[in-house]
């Protein structure tokens, strides 16, 4: 039986597992983007009691629980990297709670009541979270100092992947949720899982395995160097934080403001659900249009650091919830605004992402010293728990007894345009502040193997 390689190979072209990791990332996210663009509808529709009478929730309620999962999604890569790091290796933890993640599919698909929600949601957060980081690093443990050009290439691709999986699905899961139920709709993101799990062990033997530290983890986290890169990091996923609060209301908030609008499109009537699909397909539209024409461009008339990036995206994030804010002010005047006018808030909100979360993924892995690769993006996607914790603890406080909300209409919008205006004008201090450096696996030669 071949032995696992353990080092990155010095070559200058494209690592022989990428295609096997970018495959798998557009099936896992097909799942996982499939179960969580009916979730809300699903909640406040579609759930019920033990008996099998309707129990739903309200729309602040359905909000505050999608906001709670999400975050739960983005707390649990902590884990995940522990294992990777620390433990078990990058590999064999993302097998491992792949599986976990495929039973919480299944779970969802088998039982529709708040207990089986609740279970379901669980095991997704524990899996799902879990392979995360591990997932990223892994891939950015396949290069080496000479093919270190074609990383930012191939992190390129993997959100590609992230969203031709991820705009697939969000046509599909509000279809079959409305045709077939949630059963069906819940089952198939649960298959693609299993697909996506079976992609990712048959690429073992091209993969580099990067063994993992132990207790050289830990001396590693909890050195000099260690502590003070995590608090470098904190302090930026912080403020990205803050982004991420607006940018996942596209499966909450966004949905709910599309029932109240004229959906006709070229004919046919796109459910509520299907809007998000415009995210994904447009990701996959505008990052090409940004690797190879606006950051070239705009790169011969100002130096764009990641930093730099970063900080133009959320500003950029800014106008894009001020536009749904003047949409829902025509809605509270009892007005019945395109939908057209949603999808122009989508590309201004998707262009803010590829500023954001593209350049903050890469960011992570360079920044992060070779021992500490997972653990550090586990660290960056505690910037989307905390970012949906916020907006969770909003949609929870602003509730009243009598069922009405705190923040009425356009007010809600309103609200987080001005919290993401203050957090990026503040975010110009950290961008002057902070000093970049750079850490890549080291590699074998071609002729030892």
């Amino acid at each position: 039986m071949p032995r696992y390689r353990t080092a990155p190979l010095a070559t200058s072209q494209m690592p022989p597992g990428i295609p096997y990791i970018v495959v798998n990332e557009a099936a896992e996210r097909f799942s996982y983007y499939g179960m969580r663009a009916i979730l809300v509808v699903f909640m406040t529709q579609y759930l019920a009691d033990s008996m099998g009478r309707p129990d739903p929730m309200t729309p602040d309620e359905a909000k505050g629980w999608f906001h709670l999962f999400v975050s739960a999604v983005y707390l649990t890569p902590v884990l995940g990297a522990l294992l990777a790091d620390g433990v078990g290796g990058k590999y064999r933890t993302i097998v491992t709670l792949s599986l976990v993640y495929c039973l919480g599919h299944f779970v969802l698909a088998l039982d529709t009541t708040r207990i089986g929600l609740l279970m379901g949601q669980t095991l997704i957060a524990l899996g799902a979270g879990g392979i995360k980081p591990c997932v990223s690093a892994h891939m950015g443990d396949q290069f080496g100092a000479t093919n270190q050009h074609l990383l930012s290439r191939a992190f390129s691709w993997f959100y590609f992947a992230i969203n031709l999986g991820a705009f697939t699905s969000m046509l599909a899961t509000p279809y079959l949720l409305h045709h077939q139920g949630p059963a069906v709709a819940f089952a198939v993101p649960g298959v693609l899982m299993a697909l996506a799990t079976l992609t990712f062990w048959s690429g073992r033997y091209q993969y580099a395995h990067i063994p993992p530290q132990g207790f050289g983890f830990i001396r590693q986290v909890f050195s000099g160097e260690g502590l003070q890169l995590l608090g470098k990091l904190s302090l930026i996923y912080l403020f990205v934080a803050m982004f991420w609060a607006l940018f996942d209301q596209t499966g909450s908030s966004w949905v709910l403001q599309a029932q109240q609008m004229d959906r006709k499109l070229w004919g046919y009537e796109i459910l509520p659900s299907q809007i998000q699909a415009a995210n994904p397909l447009l990701i996959l539209l505008l990052v090409p249009l940004f690797s190879y024409g606006i950051y070239p461009y705009l790169a011969r008339i100002v130096k764009l650091t990641p930093l730099r990036k970063i900080s133009a995206g959320m500003f950029v994030t800014v106008l894009a919830f001020a536009l749904s804010a003047w949409l829902q002010m025509r809605i509270d005047a009892g007005q019945s605004p395109h939908i057209a006018w949603q999808l122009l808030a989508y590309l201004i909100l998707t262009s803010a992402e590829v500023m954001v979360s593209i350049t903050c993924l890469e960011f992570s892995y360079t920044q992060a010293p070779n021992a500490m690769k997972s653990f550090v993006m586990a660290f960056f996607m505690m910037s989307v728990a905390a970012g949906n914790l916020f907006t969770s603890a909003v949609n929870f406080f602003i509730q009243n007894p009598d069922g009405t909300s705190k923040l009425e209409g356009a007010e809600y919008f309103w609200f987080f345009t001005t919290t993401m205006l203050v957090t990026a004008l503040m975010f110009l201090l950290v961008v002057r502040w902070y000093r970049e450096k750079t850490h890549i696996q080291p590699e074998i030669p071609l002729e030892r193997l």
